[in-house]
């Protein structure tokens, strides 16, 4: 078991993980199949980091989540051009908007900041 460096180290690694993978807990190969885990996901991490999404993305989902329109965000952003502005990604949203957004909608404020 070794650091995983390179892609050819990551690519091992995940064969070596396909062939242990469904060991007995408290073998031998169970400990190694955590140890290779944890080496697998420190390179993931590092190499495929995952960014959180964008504002306008986060707040489109929500919509979906709870049906809403477009003109349903007009009485917490302003007008239906703003609106478009906003979702259209050509005006970023205010620390109003950010408050309002994160009342009305249940979205965390932290996920419309960027």
């Amino acid at each position: 078991m070794k650091v995983i460096q390179t892609e050819q180290d990551y690519q091992d690694a995940l064969a070596r993980m396909s062939t242990i993978f469904h060991v007995a807990p408290g073998s031998k190969e169970h400990e190694d199949a955590e140890l290779l885990m944890a080496l697998i996901e420190h390179y993931e991490l590092k190499h495929f980091p995952i960014l959180p999404p964008e504002p306008v993305e986060v707040i489109k989902f929500r919509m979906d989540q709870l049906n809403l329109k477009r003109k349903d965000l007009e009485k917490w952003i302003g007008t239906r051009a703003r609106v478009s502005e906003i979702l259209n990604g050509k005006r970023t949203l205010s620390l109003q908007m950010i408050k309002v957004l994160s009342k009305e909608l249940g979205i965390p404020a932290g996920a419309l900041l960027r």
